[in-house]
């Protein structure tokens, strides 16, 4: 990962896309911040309202109002998709061939319904993204040694076919599992012909990190980092 402005961090292949906008918040960055760095670029933000589904916009042009769901695409200029988080996994998708990018917030409720991988179909719909040749950067999280689930997140994940293996056992806690929320992700991307060298992954855990906000360790904050992309005029 590398620095990518002040109070956000980029990943190092996206950024060196002279066309694109992208960068992954810290604590540090407030919303002010955020906003008067996307004025200096001359782009408009469109911040969802989460809700933790697999519910994609498309955008043609700047929406009328705020939008519910958790994934954002387009290949229009000028936007900037932005998704918030604080445990949450942000991944940002890049189509370079037809100039088209999408936002995608992954907790684990909407990773359980493969909103990453319907992202990624809808883009193949839309604008003709190959997925062997998408790029995706998988943002700071909470890591997979940090987050405790209970019982029923397992099920829940086995029966949308998830492997075993994205989950540990905690010994002293029957029952209870660590999720790797990364790379359940990652597992869904590679399902889809996503190459493992496409894949761009930060490893900082979220609630480890004191530079990054987490839902789980700041009881009561409520900050979010802000995750985004966009495309250039």
């Amino acid at each position: 990962m590398t620095e990518g402005g002040p109070g956000f961090l980029a990943a190092p292949r996206l950024a060196a896309m002279g066309w694109l906008v992208h960068g992954f918040g810290n604590a540090g960055w407030s919303e002010a911040d955020f906003l008067d760095f996307a004025a200096s670029k001359g782009l408009r933000p469109v911040i969802m309202r989460q809700i933790h589904s697999d519910v994609i916009h498309r955008l043609q042009g700047a929406p009328a109002g705020q939008l519910e769901g958790d994934a954002l695409m387009t290949n229009v200029p000028g936007l900037l998709l932005v998704v918030r988080t604080a445990d949450c996994l942000p991944a940002l998708l890049v189509d370079e061939k037809n100039r088209a990018v999408a936002s995608v917030h992954c907790g684990w409720r909407g990773t359980r319904v493969r909103v990453l991988e319907r992202a990624v179909l809808e883009m193949a719909a839309a604008y003709g993204t190959d997925p062997a040749r998408l790029v995706a950067a998988l943002g700071p999280c909470i890591g997979p040694a940090c987050y405790e689930v209970g019982p029923e997140v397992k099920e829940s994940f086995g029966a949308a076919g998830f492997p075993a293996d994205v989950f540990e056992p905690v010994a002293d806690r029957p029952g209870k599992s660590l999720l790797d929320l990364r790379g359940a992700n990652a597992w869904l991307l590679h399902g889809l012909g996503v190459k493992k060298t496409n894949i761009w992954t930060a490893e900082a855990c979220t609630h480890c990190d004191p530079g990054l906000l987490s839902y789980r360790r700041d009881k009561g904050e409520p900050r979010r980092m802000y995750n985004f992309i966009g495309i250039k005029y």
